[in-house]
């Protein structure tokens, strides 16, 4: 019985520690794809390579990463050149949503997905090919500019409402969020929340989550006694 018990004990231990390497294993994969996207470093004299420069960052393939003060988290992209990767297109750029700076001159790309910079509220400094407007539009820079083959998209503007009031772009109750060039995301205000933030006050943590937590740990008992039955039985 004290054989059975071990066992599964270690199997439980065996599977977390597998889910977590995995887990950690998968977000550095996704990183060093991003950051070694094609051959090549970051050049000298390049916009990304000021930046790094300046930042005092870490210089990973085509990437700058640094990591933040006084914390264990991983290094995060600050900037990213691929330019002259010769790539005709670009699926995603997630694993750099915190970058300010994004060089993609001088590639063969005939068209680029606004969609790709959701979320990208720190850009502020893009380069394109002279082909390609710059996402959400010029209206979305402070400044564009395009010189020889390149396309500069320089100062993301905040389409939301500067005043502080409700925005007029989102429904009452609610704020106006930017959330990358030409988006913006709606954020109830106070403690109103739901769908069009009509509903007020506080969620309902306890009403909501506590039926399912004693679910759970009901679940998990019985199991337990299942199993503790099974290997009484062995």
């Amino acid at each position: 019985m004290t054989g059975v018990h071990s066992q599964q004990n270690s199997a439980v231990v065996l599977l977390f520690i597998h889910l977590c390497f995995s887990s950690s294993y998968q977000l550095t994969e996704l990183q060093v794809g991003l950051c070694h996207l094609c051959n090549g470093t970051v050049q000298n004299g390049t916009a990304v390579s000021q930046l790094c420069s300046a930042a005092a960052g870490l210089i990973d393939g085509r990437c700058c990463l640094l990591r933040k003060e006084n914390t264990r988290d991983a290094d995060y992209v600050i900037g990213l050149d691929l330019s002259n990767c010769s790539l005709s297109h670009v699926e995603d750029l997630q694993d750099a949503f915190s970058a300010t700076t994004i060089d993609l001159s001088l590639n063969p790309i005939v068209n680029l997905d606004d969609s790709l910079f959701e979320g990208f509220i720190q850009l502020t400094n893009l380069i394109l090919p002279a082909n390609l407007v710059c996402p959400g539009g010029n209206a979305s820079w402070d400044k564009v500019k395009v010189k020889g083959e390149t396309n500069f998209c320089e100062g993301q503007k905040d389409l939301c409402n500067r005043t502080g009031y409700l925005s007029l772009n989102c429904p009452e109750n609610s704020l106006c969020v930017p959330y990358g060039p030409g988006f913006f995301q709606c954020s109830c205000v106070d403690d109103f929340r739901g769908y069009k933030c009509r509903r007020e006050g506080e969620f309902p943590i306890i009403q909501v989550f506590g039926p399912l937590a004693g679910s759970t740990v009901l679940v998990s008992i019985l199991l337990w006694v299942t199993q503790r039955r099974k290997a009484t039985s062995v």
